[in-house]
């Protein structure tokens, strides 16, 4: 997988979860204060600056009540 190609992978995902994020009407601080991950690395995930964890991914995706596969789904989405 190319650079390019990790880049924006990060970048769906974090538009995702700010997507689910903002359907359920959470605030980043919100949702980092229920999941226990720190509201700025939550920050730089939804901006396609982290590359978060599997176990991260499962706690984020359970803290907003979805299946982790949800968090997964980038059709639709554009960069």
């Amino acid at each position: 997988m190319s650079e390019e190609a990790v880049r924006d992978v990060l970048k769906l995902f974090g538009k995702r979860l700010a997507q689910v994020r903002g359907r359920e009407k959470w605030s980043q601080e919100r949702l980092a204060l229920e999941s226990g991950i720190a509201r700025s690395y939550l920050s730089g995930v939804e901006r396609g600056q982290r590359n978060t964890s599997l176990i991260n991914i499962c706690r984020l995706a359970d803290t907003l009540k979805v299946q982790p596969g949800e968090l997964l789904e980038f059709a639709g989405i554009v960069l």
